[in-house]
């Protein structure tokens, strides 16, 4: 039987590392839990930073902070209703109860703080997990909008 020499060895627990976090870094970016980059749909700025999390098997996504707004640096909700009227917009749960389903995530809602308006959601995973697909709409997934987040480093 031949011997491993010891820097043979090492190359291979090397190589073993490398492909280990490897698979943990593509299984990370397969998914939308992570914090992310709103790029306005019409504007093309990014105006606020989203934490996506899994709360008990439901995607749920909160602003952690407010890049660009028209109501300056630290926004209220005026819009919103119920709990989330004249809130701040900062640490606020904007979208909840999304759920896998094959390919997508759905099944959920996401709030426009700007408008007040919640929507339902539903979102695809693309550019090698590096972008996210957001997509509110009410009845039919024709009749909504469009955002493409990018995730942060």
């Amino acid at each position: 039987m031949k011997h491993l020499s010891a820097s043979k060895l090492l190359q291979f627990a090397m190589a073993a590392c490398l492909l280990l976090s490897s698979a943990a870094a593509w299984a990370a970016n397969d998914t939308p839990i992570g914090t992310w980059r709103q790029v306005d749909d019409e504007t093309g700025k990014v105006k606020s930073i989203i934490q996506i999390t899994d709360n008990n098997g439901e995607l749920q996504g909160k602003v952690l902070q407010v890049l660009f707004s028209e109501d300056g640096p630290h926004p209220l909700c005026k819009k919103c209703g119920g709990d989330r009227k004249n809130q701040p917009v900062e640490g606020m749960t904007i979208m909840w109860g999304v759920h896998k389903n094959g390919d997508v995530w759905d099944g959920g809602k996401i709030l426009d703080p700007k408008s007040g308006t919640v929507y339902k959601v539903k979102l695809n995973m693309g550019g090698g997990g590096q972008k996210l697909d957001v997509r509110g709409y009410v009845g039919f997934s024709l009749l909504g909008r469009s955002q493409t987040w990018l995730r942060s480093p």
